[in-house]
């Protein structure tokens, strides 16, 4: 039975920590977490973050919308924004920003969590976890076999988008400060990257 986890009181506080590590712990105590915990299985750690900032949900919300929007469509899968939990291994469960699962794929959902690779993953680079996400999560999936992965930076106002070849990923396409960029795996999906980072007001990087 998995033990009772008790999350620090400033695990939650975005002005005092970055994040929190529970080490060695499994998959029942991630799953015994409070629901709407923002917390990661990585490696047998338990990463607890806090909310992100507005800037890090703004590019999420525009991003997650035109996967989504194109996705629909014409009807080739699903796409999911966070939080939702993304299990590759019993002991890396993972809450990728934005999520595609093909068509051809969908039985890999389950109830309460994404029960294998998805297609393509989209993680949106943060202060807390962003040094997970270029690091071990990469390589987590890299080895689940993830075909797509982007690697946005609101910070550095770049897109890069890795491609998965032979077991291994290679960059396809990296744009920073303005230009198109898109999918490998969606053929004709392309965005905007000066408006995906444009601040509320202003239209690829002038006012509108």
């Amino acid at each position: 039975m998995a033990e009772t986890i008790t999350i620090p009181h400033d695990a939650a506080d975005a002005r005092t920590v970055s994040h929190v590590v529970l080490p060695n712990r499994t998959y029942d105590d991630f799953t015994a977490l409070p629901e709407g915990t923002l917390a990661q299985l990585i490696d047998g750690d338990i990463i607890v973050s806090p909310a992100p900032n507005v800037k890090h949900q703004l590019v999420i919300s525009r991003l997650s919308t035109l996967f989504a929007n194109f996705v629909d469509e014409r009807r080739l899968g699903v796409v999911f924004g966070s939080p939702l939990d993304v299990r590759l291994t019993l002991n890396r469960v993972f809450q990728p920003d934005i999520v595609f699962v093909a068509r051809e794929r969908l039985a890999i959902l389950g109830e309460q969590e994404v029960e294998g690779a998805p297609d393509l993953v989209v993680e949106v680079l943060s202060l807390s976890t962003g040094t997970y996400d270029l690091t071990k999560k990469r390589s987590a999936y890299e080895e689940a076999g993830v075909r797509e992965y982007w690697i946005v930076d609101p910070d550095g106002e770049s897109v890069e988008v890795l491609e998965l070849e032979e077991r291994t990923y290679q960059s396809s396409a990296r744009v920073q400060d303005g230009g198109p960029i898109g999918s490998t795996l969606l053929p004709g999906f392309e965005i905007d990257s000066a408006a995906l980072f444009a601040t509320p007001g202003i239209e690829g990087g002038k006012e509108s």
